[in-house]
């Protein structure tokens, strides 16, 4: 699979204008784009809980 089926559309949208500008992207705007912070949830239980 290619990187452009996980991203949502709002993502491709930042990636796509950040490479028309063709400027340098820091680590965390790649992490924020790649979905690296965003909270993470795991079934405990029955429920969904965040970790």
């Amino acid at each position: 699979m290619k990187l452009r089926d996980f991203l949502s559309v709002d993502d491709k949208k930042k990636l796509y204008a950040s490479a028309a500008k063709n400027e340098k992207l820091s680590r965390r705007e790649w992490e924020e784009i790649m979905g690296a912070k965003r909270d993470t949830y795991k079934r405990v239980s029955g429920r969904i809980r965040r970790k």
